[in-house]
């Protein structure tokens, strides 16, 4: 596995600095805020992003893809979290793109893929019952109704759920509450009748919703794979996402962490700048090296989705709680060491520590994929 970026990808990486500095610094999601803007991303710049190609990144040439690799959207998704671009790429051209590839039919991949590449369709993962990541406890059910079938249940923290064109719903077709058998796919139109969706902001200001599904009635067609066997194409599509989140938060960290180093080389206290402080220089130096080691982590990560898919299950767990603890750390950090003015609205470094804390808990916090890395290694 590669632990380096090969030439294309780093050129991919800067260009991605580039753009995003330029397009969507930190003032930009700050503008979105406070205009409580109804999409709560730029429909203009998502479709810059589309002609840039990011996303089509993973997608093949037969569905109008680049077919680049995870590792270039990951170096892509890094640069996202260092401004806190606020767009559909996770939740389209990451979870529902890689939906559609694990699970779909030729003919739903060839009606849909090619729109995601084009900029024409976004989607959510419909997923979370809970306050608690918890992927087997789904009680949403779908049964059988004339040749089609009925949704009806609820979800909630569905990223980008109330702007997206279509959900990726799990329901439950069969099997007890929290079993892993009986779980399947569909895809539902967001205006669908009887389904109802409200938007909710989270502290990090982006987008969330709570869906609600009220005989929703669906065609046949809308089941994605197969009728109660969606679990192992869902896991391989969170762990994806776990992988994807975490170059996200690795940008994130990177920004916290060199933004907070400027600010002591040029904040003067007692006469002095405060980075000639010995306490401060040994606990940035303690976050330096734990940036270093999580950077390697997560190319690893990145790296096993196309090269070592058996590996991914260990590498998605393990990234995911490194970056979980340390966006937690270098965040906390950087707050402290900016002082009082570290948690005002007048300071952009607040609006990472609150990313951080929602990034978190996307597709499982720390506890969870503990549980889990022990659990895959036999304990």
């Amino acid at each position: 596995m590669a632990l380096v970026l090969n030439e294309e990808q780093r050129f991919l990486q800067d260009t991605a600095r580039e753009f995003l500095n330029k397009r969507a610094p930190v003032s930009e999601l700050r503008k979105l805020r406070d205009e409580r803007d109804e999409l709560g991303y730029s429909p203009e710049l998502w479709q810059e992003m589309v002609e840039l190609g990011w996303s089509s990144i993973i997608l093949p040439e037969q569905y109008g893809g680049l077919e680049f690799g995870f590792l270039g959207l990951g170096t892509v998704l890094e640069e996202t979290g260092r401004t806190l671009c606020a767009s559909p790429l996770f939740a389209t051209a990451v979870l529902g793109a890689s939906a559609l590839l694990l699970g779909a039919s030729e003919a739903q991949k060839e009606r849909l893929l090619p729109a995601i590449a084009a900029g024409e369709t976004t989607l959510a993962l419909a997923l979370e019952e809970s306050n608690h990541h918890k992927p087997h406890h789904i009680e949403t059910r779908l049964t059988a109704n004339e040749g089609g079938y009925l949704l009806n249940g609820s979800k909630c923290f569905v990223l980008d759920g109330h702007s997206a064109d279509h959900l990726l719903v799990i329901a439950r077709s069969s099997g007890e509450i929290n079993d892993p058998e009986g779980l399947t796919m569909v895809l539902v139109a967001r205006d669908a009748a009887g389904l109802k969706c409200q938007r909710t902001i989270m502290a990090d200001s982006r987008n969330a919703a709570n869906v609600v599904f009220d005989n929703v009635a669906l065609e046949a067609d809308a089941v994605i794979g197969e009728l109660g066997a969606a679990w192992p194409v869902l896991e391989q599509v969170l762990d994806r996402g776990r992988v994807a989140m975490a170059a996200e938060m690795l940008g994130l960290a990177r920004e916290s962490f060199e933004r907070t180093i400027a600010y002591l080389k040029e904040r003067v206290q007692f006469g002095v700048l405060i980075g000639t402080f010995q306490g401060l220089q040994h606990r940035a130096a303690d976050m330096q090296a734990e940036l270093e080691l999580a950077h390697s982590v997560v190319l690893q990560a990145l790296s096993s989705v196309d090269d070592s898919p058996e590996q991914l299950p260990l590498m998605a767990s393990l990234a995911k709680t490194r970056l979980n603890d340390l966006v937690k750390r270098v965040t906390n950090e950087a707050v402290q060491m900016h002082g009082g003015i570290g948690v005002t609205d007048e300071l952009e470094i607040g609006l990472f520590l609150k990313r951080a804390r929602v990034a978190m808990q996307i597709l499982g916090d720390s506890g969870f994929h503990q549980d889990r890395y022990a659990s895959l290694c036999g304990f």
